[in-house]
């Protein structure tokens, strides 16, 4: 016996994902952003490339990826909040510093959030609604806000960068990178030499300025690690770094 299941609920669900883990129709013009002290605004370039519309939201968080709009205690606003994207128009959002006890020796990070929902599939010839699971897609990208004055720069930060070995078995390898360095190092690889790569550890990451963070990588054949540093402008640079025991 066949049964047929038309499922209004399906129709109403909202579906949430990481713009990595589904499609997304609005692209951010940039992959970080660099907010040095006294700039009145930084401007950020959206476009939506695909072939409907779409509703964006964009906010700021201080690190709590679970916090909304109206629950973050981020000192920065973003004008406009909302707004509506044609299809294969952009968006500039002005993204502001409101001020506040921020650390003078070193840079602070903060997470820029755009969130779009995309619109409900056209009705049928007969005027019903079909089945679907609708996805906001998130996307959600570092702000550095930079203060005047930090000794050294940003480029040559990860040499200042010290890397101690924290545990190693057979199929692992933890790790610790120390910065004493006033500026944040983002990495989109972070292996050992001679390693073989593999889904189980950490690709990238990053080390706080002033802090220190561990990271499990595969074993390699020798104690150093092979970096691949993002600078300011999002692109990556290959360095490596010993590794002291």
């Amino acid at each position: 016996m066949k049964v047929a299941i038309r499922s209004k609920i399906a129709a109403a669900l909202l579906g949430f994902a990481w713009a990595g883990g589904a499609s997304a129709g609005v692209q951010v013009m940039g992959t970080r952003f660099v907010y040095n002290e006294g700039q009145q605004e930084i401007m950020i370039k959206l476009s939506n490339g695909d072939d409907a519309p779409r509703l964006v939201q964009a906010w700021v968080d201080d690190g709590d990826a679970t916090a909304t709009a109206k629950d973050s205690k981020a000192p920065f606003i973003l004008n406009p909040p909302m707004a509506r994207m044609d299809t294969n128009k952009g968006q500039t959002l002005r993204l502001m510093y409101t001020g506040g006890q921020l650390p003078a020796d070193r840079e602070s990070v903060f997470y820029l959030n755009v969130l779009e929902v995309p619109p409900r599939p056209k009705a049928g010839a007969e005027g019903e609604q079909p089945n679907y699971i609708q996805f906001a897609v998130r996307t959600r990208l570092k702000i550095f806000y930079r203060p005047k004055g930090l000794p050294g720069n940003a480029a040559s930060a990860v040499g200042g960068l010290q890397w101690h070995l924290v545990e190693r078995d057979a199929d692992r390898v933890v790790v610790e990178c120390r910065n004493p360095t006033a500026f944040n190092v983002s990495f989109n690889k972070i292996v050992m030499k001679g390693s073989k790569p593999s889904d189980e550890f950490t690709g990238g990451g990053m080390c706080p300025a002033k802090g220190s963070e561990r990271f499990t990588v595969a074993p390699g054949t020798s104690d150093e690690m092979d970096l691949g540093v993002i600078n300011d402008y999002g692109g990556s640079e290959a360095k490596s770094a010993p590794v002291t025991h």
